[in-house]
């Protein structure tokens, strides 16, 4: 058995988990979440900004401290849609190595695919066409597949912070706003993939925040909402609800943490559009992620 860490720089979130890895078999022993935001204004400038970046090595050195206080032995640090798109990417995980030890490793899209569905599956008993739909910042990932794993992938340029920036200009957004939004969602959407999903499971922070609010709760309890069922009418419902609120109206709402609340209306319509495009009844929501995938990877020989 082999303890790691897995560190996911995310556009709109940096994650930590620290796990005891046995061949396939993965028992976590802690998980971190905090909103950092390392993507805002890429879609737009071309490059991380400065605040973006040291608000992530802040919260980078807390999390190696924890790891180092619950011996990990190695730290794998990936990085994804905002780190690929800008310019100085390369010189922010070089940073990353410098200053905090970890291992760091840019994923291109397939990747990212392909480590989220191996963290999917590392608990999900995954039958023929199970479509992976991991909803991020930057980009939104779909991973078809079935027991002898992916059989094909896609990385799409509609993360909720991407979408956000790009569509919703006004508080609440206006209801062309949403409208132009799903377009854009629609239009980039592969038919040869939603066409052949049997079963649609959905990861990453906007679905569980849905999940979360669906359930009532205050805060997101990971067993509470692992395997729970989202309906494409409760998706629908759900994003009527947050769109009509404002900024400050959906950092009140109960189950969401605040610091979503600036892009979880584009997330909720971009989970919308995906059931939709799917026929799917529903979207399991999974806990496990590219995060799970990373620790997975981590403890690899070599």
């Amino acid at each position: 058995m082999t303890r790691v860490g897995a560190v996911d720089m995310g556009t709109n979130s940096t994650r930590l988990l620290v796990a005891d890895v046995e061949g396939t078999d993965l028992a976590e022993i802690e998980r971190l979440l905090r909103i950092t935001r390392l993507g805002d204004r890429v879609d737009a400038d071309g490059r991380l900004a400065d605040a973006a970046m040291e608000r992530v090595h802040g919260v980078l050195e807390e999390y190696a401290a924890r790891a180092r206080e619950l011996d990990a032995e190695h730290v794998l640090a990936t990085a994804t849609s905002a780190v690929r798109d800008a310019a100085n990417g390369r010189e922010f995980l070089d940073a990353v190595e410098r200053r905090h030890g970890f291992e760091t490793r840019l994923l291109s899209g397939r990747e990212e695919g392909g480590l989220t569905y191996r963290g999917v599956t590392s608990r999900f008993a995954a039958g023929p066409g199970t479509l992976v739909c991991d909803i991020g910042g930057g980009s939104t990932e779909l991973v078809l597949g079935g027991p002898d794993g992916v059989d094909d992938a896609v990385s799409l340029d509609i993360g909720c912070v991407r979408m956000s920036e790009r569509c919703l200009r006004s508080d609440p957004p206006g209801d062309d706003e949403i409208a132009v939004l799903r377009e854009a969602v629609t239009a980039l959407l592969p038919r040869e993939l939603t066409s052949r999903a049997a079963v649609l499971v959905g990861v990453a922070g906007t679905v569980t925040t849905l999940a979360t609010i669906d359930r009532g709760l205050d805060r997101e309890i990971p067993e509470e909402i692992d395997g729970h069922r989202l309906a494409p009418e409760t998706v629908e419902a759900l994003l009527r609800r947050l769109a009509a609120l404002p900024l400050a109206g959906r950092r009140e709402v109960r189950g969401l943490m605040p610091e979503r609340a600036p892009t979880i209306v584009a997330g909720a319509a971009i989970a919308a559009e995906v059931l939709r495009a799917t026929g799917a009844p529903e979207m399991v929501v999974s806990e496990r992620d590219i995060l799970h995938g990373a620790a997975l990877l981590a403890a690899e020989p070599g």
